[in-house]
């Protein structure tokens, strides 16, 4: 089974002011899955895609400090908060899906803050046993970061790094995929930096000496967050592989197998 992953910096405009899609990107990142599904079953493999956030998530969850705690006082404003950012992402995830069953591909959008529950921001409960029907039945299910109850902060945002982390490791996936807008891991931020280098492969945060940690900052960690969730997996014999969506039939290709630019997170075992 896979796990694709698609940065809302590839879908969206990340850092507009409002919520701005990518339909360029969105339209072809679309076909390059569509090619690939023609020889691929999905009842009998298994796929799931997961996208960020972007601009429809992140200013609504800074703007209402979402995780942060918070007195019983300033409830109310939260709940409309926590409305405004699920409502956003929501809307998000309608335009991306009405573009895949356009393509005639059989998605089935799950709302995270439907399934999953966090403790301090960590995902207690997830309702997996409705995944894994979805699959069994040859549907393409799509998560997204959202907003979800916590046990302890009342509610927080869940990144779809950290469901892509939990699914992974509790239904098994073989590969896992992250698309984002550039070539992989840098030691420093190669938007920022020309002499910033690729590292083709990471074992373990050793790999990482000099690396620049605020690359990539957002409210669900950016670069640093997805790496720490992929070593976890990594520890667990499950490779991953952080490519640029934005190269034209990169994602088509690594979903294939072919090798393709980009970094490889495993095991050094």
């Amino acid at each position: 089974m896979i796990i694709l992953k698609l940065g809302g910096s590839i879908l969206t405009k990340k850092d507009s002011s409002k919520p701005k899609i990518n339909f360029k990107n969105l339209n072809r990142v679309t076909i390059e899955i569509k090619d690939f599904l023609n020889d691929y079953d999905l009842k009998n493999n298994g796929l799931i895609i997961i996208h960020g956030a972007g601009s429809f998530g992140h200013p609504y969850a800074k703007k209402y400090k979402i995780g942060e705690p918070f007195p019983d006082k300033e409830y109310p404003k939260k709940r409309i908060g926590f409305s405004i950012v699920h409502n956003s992402v929501n809307k998000f995830n309608g335009v991306i899906s009405n573009c895949f069953i356009e393509n005639n591909i059989p998605i089935v959008p799950i709302p995270p803050s439907s399934i999953i529950k966090t403790s301090h921001k960590r995902v207690s409960y997830f309702n997996l046993d409705l995944i894994e029907a979805y699959i069994s039945q040859g549907f393409l299910p799509i998560l997204y970061g959202d907003v979800v109850l916590d046990d302890k902060l009342k509610m927080a945002v869940v990144s779809g790094d950290q469901i892509l982390s939990y699914l992974a490791k509790n239904l098994k996936f073989e590969k896992v995929i992250l698309a984002t807008d550039v070539d992989g891991v840098f030691n420093r931020n190669p938007k920022l930096y020309n002499d910033a280098k690729l590292i083709k492969v990471l074992n373990s945060f050793e790999d990482l000496d000099g690396f620049d940690s605020t690359t990539s900052v957002d409210v669900t960690g950016g670069m640093f967050g997805k790496i720490q969730e992929l070593f976890e997996l990594a520890d667990l014999g499950i490779e991953s592989m952080i490519i640029n969506a934005q190269t034209p039939n990169l994602i088509k290709n690594a979903l294939e197998g072919v090798e393709v630019k980009g970094t490889l997170i495993k095991s050094k075992i």
